[in-house]
């Protein structure tokens, strides 16, 4: 399976929620993490938490003959990593060498391959069971004499279960089930106990080496009603890759559209999935040394990141700030602006000579409106909650705008408000287009 293309998103989902700014130990909402894709131990979802051990996804498939399936499952497992100063003497932190190490939750990344004859899976189902061992690794602290960090992991044992049926009706296709179930038999009571035994942030690649996939949102006509028929529970499957690419598709705890894609201006991941990059990097910049210090503690990837935004180059900052998309596509290409005089910007109402909008006059029924006329209001447009509240109110014009999509307003104030001359002092209108006054 060539994955390269869904790579970055996949990513995107695997880390959705990780570690969330501001990616300290000691945040409050870096206490409760791992909310994305989280598959647990049925001992514990069993229980009523609300949490399940199971996700379903159905699409429709437009399979070869000859077609092979290949499904890989991408998870992150919990792994502790406790600071001791000694061989047993667990810290909740310590520093050796001027680096501060801090006991927490990191995480693994795992994959699990599974590449199946379509016609293997054609009215039957296929299971593929999965362990993922645990182990414990020590590593001592650079510097330090007997300080040393912990990494321990649980066994995760899981299954991949597939079964295509064929569509009634004559134009072919099957009804593709993917269900990616954990069945380890860990006895656990807590979240944080079961945590140690689940597939966190779990989503599935899915890739045909002959045939496609058709979309969810946007399948052809003939398969309307079985795309709608098609029931998937905490997993949303959205074609990935190049726009027209249909073999490869990303089933995701996080509803997306097809054919996703990171932004070309994002310099790295912020671990929000869909965060806002600009406000986030700034957001980083204003933490102190101190907390900068704390957060290349708490985590390796935390110290990537402030490490990265700490030395962002500001031709990179600036690329983030602002951006217009799909503009060009739904228009066509960019017109040239108009060329205007550099001592008359386009806000200089000397730029338009012809306007003026305290002695131009609009015909509205008949009648010539312009400063001074009154009228009576019959807001229609809705634009403010607090017109309603105005109809059938009188007012007086003080001046006619047009705007840049040749359509005229007219600025007023109330003639029953005291305080319209100090309104109309500050420039400050109430403004409806034409069709809203009616003339008195």
């Amino acid at each position: 399976m060539d994955v390269d293309p869904a790579r970055a998103i996949a990513d995107a989902v695997l880390y959705e929620g990780y570690l969330l700014y501001p990616y300290r130990a000691s945040a409050a909402k870096n206490q409760v993490r791992w909310q994305w894709g989280v598959l647990m131990p049925p001992s514990y979802a069993d229980s009523g938490t609300g949490e399940h051990a199971w996700c379903r996804t159905e699409l429709v498939a437009e399979p070869s003959a000859d077609a092979v399936l290949h499904v890989r499952l991408r998870f992150l497992r919990l792994q502790e990593r406790i600071a001791e100063e000694a061989p047993g003497r667990p810290v909740a932190a310590m520093t050796v060498g001027g680096v501060e190490h801090t006991t927490w939750e990191e995480a693994v990344e795992q994959e699990v391959d599974a590449v199946v004859p379509f016609t293997d899976i054609i009215g039957a189902d296929v299971t593929v069971p999965f362990t993922v061992p645990g182990g414990e690794d020590v590593d001592p602290v650079p510097g330090g004499d007997e300080q040393r960090l912990v990494r321990r992991r649980h066994d995760v044992s899981g299954e991949l279960t597939l079964r295509a049926d064929p569509l009634s009706g004559p134009f072919g296709g099957v009804r593709l089930v993917l269900l990616v179930t954990n069945v380890s038999t860990a006895d656990d009571r807590t979240r944080a106990e079961a945590l140690r035994h689940a597939l966190i942030a779990a989503h599935s690649l899915l890739s045909l080496s002959g045939g496609h996939f058709l979309s969810v949102t946007d399948p052809p006509e003939w398969a309307l009603v079985a795309t709608r028929e098609c029931r998937s529970e905490r997993s949303w499957p959205v074609l990935v890759g190049a726009a027209d690419q249909r073999d490869t598709v990303l089933c995701t705890p996080i509803i997306l559209p097809d054919h996703p894609q990171v932004a070309e201006q994002s310099a790295g991941n912020l671990f929000d999935g869909t965060e806002i990059d600009e406000i986030l990097t700034l957001r980083t910049m204003t933490l102190t040394d101190e907390e900068k210090r704390e957060a290349r503690a708490t985590d390796p990837r935390a110290a990537e990141l402030i490490d990265r935004v700490d030395n962002l180059p500001p031709e990179l900052l600036d690329r983030l700030h602002g951006s217009i998309r799909y503009l060009r596509g739904i228009t066509g290409p960019a017109e040239p602006a108009p060329v205007m005089e550099p001592s008359t910007p386009w806000w200089d109402p000397e730029a338009d000579a012809s306007m003026s909008p305290e002695t131009d006059t609009v015909t509205i029924d008949g009648i010539a409106v312009g400063k001074g006329s009154r009228v009576r209001l019959r807001p229609g447009k809705r634009a403010d909650a607090h017109d309603m509240f105005l109809t059938g109110r009188v007012a007086v014009v003080q001046a006619v705008l047009l705007d840049v999509d040749d359509q005229w307003h007219l600025a007023v104030t109330l003639e029953e408000d005291l305080g319209s001359d100090l309104y109309a002092a500050h420039g400050r209108y109430r403004y409806f287009g034409t069709d809203e006054v009616e003339p008195l």
